[in-house]
């Protein structure tokens, strides 16, 4: 039997996908975790693993780089956790896998042509299809936690579905290096695409629920922000701590406590982690991102602990977007985030 090319990637352990529960013949679930398809699979399950593998924009490349490299970004991450063979994390001493149920649901159901065109029918089409998998995590009561590449999928699609289930105001913490909130979707110009230049304001003005005085907004830095979208969110109250406030002032320990603004008040919680945060300072190259890198990023341990600090005082859907391609060590990282954000849910939980 020929081994799939993933197999080996680092060398460093044996497992492969004759020991390891299989998406498809190319991935293996999250970290060996149970796939779960159905209702049965799900039930009882605290946190649900998601795949949308969706980039919108240019057809060949995207800020850059080969389209094809972002949108195997959910299989190489899983790829990636096939290198632990445990759910034991030294640094805490603490079992995720013993203390609560984690599940993989595999990839949303996205068609081919939604990448191909992006018009804004396919692009909804795509976004449905994530919230589809997001609706049957929460239903379950699990957290679901996606990683994909593009706002629609990857942050509008999760921040959706916990807007119109939550019964009071949702807090949000975010991190990274643009603000997301212009006007209007540049690629369609159609106000019902929450696009990667948009997401974050559409979110705002299409759910009350949604309350800016609880928006945790982490790590945007330099001249790339309008003023007026900046100051307006800090009028209406937004928490903001861009890199130079963080290493200047508060040290990841101090970030961590300003936490706390994202849960004063609120029913819900969602994270968003955009990972061109990591600019120059992530384990990769800064290039590795392409004409989205930017200096003074967030390092891997600073994002590492935020996730863990995040975990432990609770969330209730998590996305990831924008994650470096074509780097082994930048998938891990992914890994390690939601293995510590875990753990962190694990332990607040107790025995």
């Amino acid at each position: 039997m020929t081994k799939p090319p993933w197999e080996g990637m680092g060398g460093y352990t044996n497992i492969n996908s004759d020991t390891l529960p299989m998406i498809d013949d190319q991935t293996p679930t999250f970290m060996g975790v149970p796939l779960a398809r159905t209702a049965d699979t799900l039930r009882g399950a605290d946190v649900a693993i998601i795949g949308a593998p969706y980039v919108a924009g240019a057809r060949g490349k995207y800020a850059g780089v080969d389209k094809a490299e972002w949108l195997a970004a959910p299989m190489r991450v899983r790829q990636q956790s096939a290198r632990y063979p445990s759910g034991y994390i030294q640094e805490l001493d603490v079992d995720i896998f013993e203390k609560l149920k984690v599940v993989d649901m595999g990839d949303a159901d996205i068609a081919p042509e939604c990448n191909l065109d992006p018009t804004a029918e396919n692009i909804l089409k795509a976004q449905a299809a994530v919230e589809e998998l997001v609706n049957r995590a929460l239903e379950a009561d699990a957290i679901p936690i996606v990683v994909g590449q593009n706002s629609p999928c990857s942050s509008y699609a999760i921040a959706k579905p916990i807007a119109e289930r939550s019964a009071g105001k949702v807090g949000m913490i975010s991190t990274d290096t643009h603000w997301d909130s212009r006007p209007m979707d540049y690629l369609t110009g159609d106000e019902r695409i929450a696009g990667s230049g948009n997401w974050k304001s559409k979110t705002f003005s299409s759910f009350s629920n949604f309350s800016i005085p609880n928006l945790v907004e982490i790590g945007e830095r330099g001249m790339l922000e309008e003023a007026n979208i900046v100051r307006d969110y800090m009028q209406q109250g937004a928490r903001f701590y861009p890199m130079w406030k963080v290493r200047s002032e508060l040290g990841i320990a101090g970030l961590c406590e300003e936490l706390h603004h994202a849960y004063q008040g609120t029913d819900d919680v969602y994270v968003h982690f955009d990972m061109d945060v990591l600019g120059g300072a992530g384990p990769a190259p800064g290039d590795i991102l392409g004409e989205l890198a930017e200096p003074m990023g967030m390092s891997d341990y600073e994002i590492i602990r935020l996730a863990h600090e995040i975990g432990k005082r609770g969330l209730t859907g998590m996305s990831f977007i924008c994650i470096p391609p074509g780097s082994m060590v930048t998938y891990r990282l992914i890994v390690y985030i939601i293995a510590f954000l875990i753990a962190g849910l694990a332990l607040s939980r107790g025995d």
